[in-house]
């Protein structure tokens, strides 16, 4: 028999939250021209990165577990309901492109599965239940890592999400807007991004969605620079699947090594249009499956791998 929520104690708890909390100087914002509710808006958002910035030195103790995770094997799990699983699943579903990682190596779930990217499922973050079944089915090891994003930081999905990764031994990370939540003191890692009210009070996919689509920017890019995904700041592992790609694997090449169209378009060809590859070719002076060699021994590192083309 399912019980029926006690709403009044609900509503209690989110009145103590932040990013409920009501502001009443902006409860005339309708009446207002539109530039204005424009400048306001962008008013607020300039907010955000300070925010992110009070985070940072928790924000890089999280991204150093996750690439020693990582290094081994493991993988990058994100965690969510509504916006913040959607900010997760975008998250995981751009570092294939740009990183050239197996799909399988960064992944998104969110409550209520892949439909809750187009259509509200609001009832699936109710249950602590459903973000286990959903991590079981990825068979979690110790090297994974399970990041639970949550703006108001007491999701049940989100929260559930990260104890029952602990429980498997994985390393969780907890990201919320609001101080003192239940998601980061349930994780490792917690980061608590405190954006203040919303300028639509609850609306969490404004400041709060920004704030967690930085940190997220942050986990991901980061973790992919420490396992040499990318030489200085070019993506090398870029992965080149349509005009614009090549193009862009093209110049990543000439800006690495300052080659000649030829030269680079000869590299590419030696290595099967891996940007990485052709870069060692060059700079290396080896040709392509010796680059090829010196890359998995120095586990994708290129500059690794140039000092070794170079002993």
């Amino acid at each position: 028999m399912t019980s029926t929520p006690n709403y009044g104690d609900l509503r209690a708890e989110l009145e103590t939250l932040t990013t409920e909390a009501f502001r009443p100087e902006l409860s005339e914002i309708d009446r207002l021209p539109t530039l204005e509710i424009a400048r306001l808006m962008n008013g607020e958002d300039t907010t955000v990165p300070a925010a992110v910035a009070a985070q940072l030195p928790l924000i890089a103790a999280a991204i150093d577990g996750i690439a020693e995770r990582m290094s081994r094997g493991g993988r990058l799990i994100y965690a969510g309901a509504g916006t913040a699983g959607r900010l997760g699943v975008l998250d995981a579903s751009e570092c294939p492109p740009t990183f050239n990682t197996d799909p399988s190596r960064v992944v998104g779930v969110i409550a209520g599965g892949p439909t809750a990217m187009v259509t509200s499922i609001e009832g699936a973050e109710d249950s602590r239940d459903l973000a286990a079944a959903d991590l079981d089915a990825l068979a979690l090891t110790s090297d994974d890592t399970v990041v639970g994003v949550s703006a108001s930081g007491r999701t049940p999905y989100a929260v559930g999400a990260v104890e029952h990764a602990r429980e498997q031994g994985a390393l969780t990370v907890g990201l919320s807007c609001n101080a003192h939540s239940a998601l980061a003191s349930a994780a490792d890692h917690g980061i608590e991004v405190v954006v203040g009210p919303e300028l639509l009070t609850g609306s969490t996919r404004l400041k709060s969605g920004t704030a967690q689509k930085l940190v997220l920017n942050m986990l991901s890019t980061i973790t992919m620079i420490r396992l040499g995904k990318t030489y200085g700041n070019l993506m090398v592992d870029v992965r080149a699947s349509n005009e614009k790609l090549r193009a862009r694997s093209r110049r990543i090449v000439a800006l690495a090594t300052g080659a000649p169209d030829e030269e680079i378009e000869r590299a590419l060809t030696a290595t099967d249009g891996e940007v990485k590859n052709a870069i060692l070719t060059i700079l290396g002076g080896v040709d392509g499956p010796t680059a090829a060699r010196l890359l998995e021994e120095s586990e994708g590192h290129l500059r690794a791998a140039l000092a070794k083309a170079s002993d």
